[in-house]
């Protein structure tokens, strides 16, 4: 990827070039030293003088702002603002009329910035203070007075922070005075320029050390660049927050949001002073110090799924290549090209105009549908895609461009959605909410409408994924909170289960449930990570750690088979492998081909396998399969766990002794209960040493209380421990313990429970009497129960 530039510049301006701005018409506004502001093409062509203003020289210019075209209401949409050295600024109409003259610094006004909605206006001056003005221009604060003067403002992403720097240092200070700033030690000399982007929650800043640096929000270092031949004087994010630009003298590069370098390109302009980004991100305008406006394409660009490589060329030309059968390809549109993206067999393209769905099998006939505003993001998945915009927000299509639905929710904001916030399934889609960033929302794909519960978390989510499963009951959303821990939990039903601590990034598989993560220049490979949901003393089996040279901040670019492609810190690409029998085996499970699963294992001698096949059939309620596992991993203690399982007389005792091997007690109840063996849910309640639910059980359905008490007393007596609890107390001075009477309850429920299922294959009521008396007591035997 890279910025291509004319080879030639020619311009109106007799002098320095101090600022150029934007608007949504793609229309540029240059302000120049020589006191005239010009209007310019989108391809680079001086239209008309706008005004000229002989008083002042301007030393910063920037458009109301709009996120959309068809949100313009107004003449406000209409005019732009310019700082000057006299210490005011103007603000004059799209046509060159002046529409008001502000007082506002002693001293030149070096930057300003409008707010993202347009209500409020921040100046910085060479006075050393920052001031928030009204829309009309009329003071409301002065936020700040430094002893420095403030060459640089930026506001935060939800325009309740304001972010400027002052000598070395930057300084987020809320608008609200009873909140804390943020101050850190940005830079070794003093620093001219920086950015906010609201879609990443980054900071960019640089200056006279010649270096440029990558920021949080919270003033943690994420890149620090090499250092410079001068200092750099204009850093500037691209609006999707993907990309950002730095200029310094004669050079202007293209970075990755990570810091490393895309491009860099050497132009005949001098100190360049400020750039600014078009408001579709295919396009920049800088302002030069030789008096030219240079404007550079975004081109290069390549998205590659598995054989096929796409590459923007020109700014409406697309090289498709194929590699495997070795056949390229070209598609011409008819506008600039805004937003590709390539997976499941689909490209699909949006232009300034259309959105153009092309099927890999056949660069001919493309389905086109006419679109409304600038597309903000593209999400692609197998059933159909995302595709969102300012003005009609999330929009879901087929691959046959039929709109599929406009799912909402409450404080939906379009344009501060990116990748890392959303994540698209066959059946689920899932957003950060802008509102509670500790927040995720279900959205049902084919309605629009909010499914299963919310996912709240203590900390900031930064990044989300779902499976890619083809069934929704099994789907599952990981996430990276603030402090890089890694999380996992089911949609349907919301339990999270912290799976790693120190990660980077984290990426589904494309086909099957198997997840990586990038944790201290290590890769990690979670080959089943439900595994945490059936039996968490497997995570250890199912887990793979691979030494790997990523380095730090590493992200995932895919994940298609058995090849994972990360990006390094310094851009450099790295490609592994992970081993191709998981994906057997999870196609024998999936086919409930159990006999060639276990036969797979065996094979291949892998205790991940084991481990991986012994928890999905336990999920999967085979316990044969799960008992010949387990077995394998050496985990005596389960096998004879499965081989009680399996002697149980009736499904539902089964089904609940499963779910107590989990870990779900609660669920364990449920399901005895319902199927009515009370004395099921009592016995596995004292088991579990749940003395109050055990009792509350007996009390609310009048059975077998005494029998309670009883167990009750003899865990007592073997702990030498005397009675504290005060119902049971009382009710030991009420209930009369008999044993034959508890071993005849026993036995009646047995039998009933033993008639209703099947006819034998159990214990005698007195080996289950000491069965459960010796899981609360040990190797204790009561009087009149024989051992033998």
């Amino acid at each position: 990827m890279k910025l291509a530039f004319p080879s030639k510049f020619a311009s109106p301006h007799t002098d320095l070039v101090s600022a150029v701005g934007w608007n949504l018409a793609g229309e540029v506004y240059s302000c120049s030293d020589d006191h005239t502001i010009w209007k310019w093409s989108r391809n680079g062509e001086a239209l008309c003088r706008v005004c000229t203003v002989t008083e002042t020289s301007f030393t910063d210019l920037q458009w109301y702002p709009s996120i959309s075209q068809r949100h313009q209401t107004g003449s406000k949409s209409e005019m732009f603002v310019v700082g000057c050295t006299d210490g005011s600024f103007l603000i004059i109409s799209k046509g060159g009329s002046r529409e008001k003259r502000v007082e506002a610094h002693e001293g030149a006004v070096i930057c300003l910035r409008w707010n993202f909605e347009g209500t409020a206006l921040a100046t910085g001056g060479e006075d050393g203070i920052v001031k928030i003005w009204s829309q009309s221009g009329i003071h409301r604060s002065t936020l700040a007075t430094t002893g420095y003067s403030i060459y640089a403002i930026a506001w935060g992403p939800d325009s309740d922070q304001l972010l400027f720097t002052h000598g070395t240092v930057l300084v987020i200070r809320p608008i609200q005075s009873t909140s804390k700033q943020v101050e850190w030690e940005g830079h070794e000399s003093l620093v001219l320029t920086l950015d906010w982007n609201p879609v990443n929650n980054c900071i960019l800043s640089a200056g006279e050390d010649c270096r440029y640096k990558v920021w949080d929000c919270y003033g943690r270092l994420l890149y620090r660049s090499s250092k410079f031949d001068y200092s750099i004087t204009s850093v500037a994010w691209c609006p999707s927050g993907e990309l950002f630009s730095v200029a310094s003298f004669g050079i202007v590069l293209l970075c990755d949001k990570s810091g490393w370098v895309f491009s860099k390109e050497r132009l005949d302009t001098g100190l360049m002073q400020r750039l600014a980004w078009s408001k579709d991100g295919t396009q920049i305008a800088g302002a030069a110090g030789n008096g030219c406006v240079v404007f550079g394409q975004l081109v290069a660009r390549q998205v590659e799924w598995k054989r096929i490589i796409a590459t923007l060329e020109e700014s409406n030309r697309i090289r498709i290549q194929d590699v495997l059968n070795e056949t390229v390809e070209e598609l011409d549109f008819r506008d600039r090209i805004i937003k590709m993206s390539l997976n499941a067999n689909h490209l699909v393209v949006a232009t300034a105009t259309q959105c153009c769905i092309y099927s890999t099998s056949n660069w001919n006939t493309p389905h086109i549908f006419e679109i409304k505003d600038t597309i903000i993001l593209l999400k692609l998945c197998r059933r159909y895609f995302l595709m969102v915009d300012a003005f009609c927000g999330l929009q879901l299509f087929t691959y046959e461009g039929r709109h599929l639905s406009n799912p909402k929710y409450q404080g939906l904001r379009a344009e501060s959605l990116n990748d890392q916030i959303v994540s698209l399934s066959d059946d689920i889609l899932a957003i950060t909410d802008h509102s509670d960033n500790k927040t995720v929302i279900f959205l049902d794909a084919s309605k629009g409408k909010q499914v299963g519960e919310l996912v709240r978390h203590t900390l900031e989510i930064v990044v989300i994924s779902l499976s890619q499963m083809r069934s929704s009951t099994d789907q599952k959303l990981i996430f990276i909170d603030r402090n890089q821990d890694l999380y996992i939990t089911p949609i349907f039903s919301v339990a999270l289960f912290k799976l790693a601590t120190m990660i980077d990034d984290a990426i589904w598989n494309d086909s099957i449930d198997i997840l990586a993560a990038v944790s201290n220049q290590k890769m990690i490979v979670l080959y089943y990570p439900h595994a945490a949901y059936v039996d968490k003393d497997l995570l250890k089996y199912v887990k793979l750690t691979k030494e790997c040279l990523v380095g730090e901040n590493a992200k995932f670019q895919s994940f298609h088979g058995s090849r994972c492609t990360i990006r390094r810190k310094d851009g450099a690409t790295y490609f592994t492998d992970i081993s191709p029998y998981a994906f057997l085996l999870f196609e024998h499970v999936v086919l409930k081909q159990w006999d060639q699963a276990i036969r797979l294992c065996r094979y291949a001698k892998d205790n991940i396998l084991w481990a991986c096949l012994a928890a999905m059939a336990v999920d999967s309620k085979e316990l044969n399969t799960a008992e010949m596992a387990y077995a394998a991993l050496n985990e005596v203690d389960k096998v004879h766990y499965m081989l009680h399982v399996k002697d149980l007389p009736s499904e539902d005792a089964r089904q609940a002794e499963l779910a107590l091997f989990k870990r779900r007690p609660e669920e364990a109840e449920s399901i005895l209960l319902q199927a009515g063996l009370i004395y099921r849910a009592i016995k596995m309640h004292t088991r579990l040493f749940n003395w109050d639910r055990a009792l509350e059980l007996a009390l609310l359905h009048k059975q077998h209380l005494d029998t309670v008490l009883w167990i009750r007393q003899q865990y007592l007596k073997r702990t030498h421990v005397e009675e504290t609890k005060q119902q049971f107390r009382q009710l030991n001075q009420q209930v009369q313990i008999d044993l034959e009477k508890i071993l005849a309850k026993i036995d009646n429920d047995k039998e009933r429970e033993s008639h209703c299922q099947r006819a034998s294959g159990h214990q005698t009521s007195k080996h289950q009497l000491v069965h459960a008396v010796t899981l609360v007591q040990g190797p204790f035997l009561p009087k009149g129960v024989s051992s033998k």
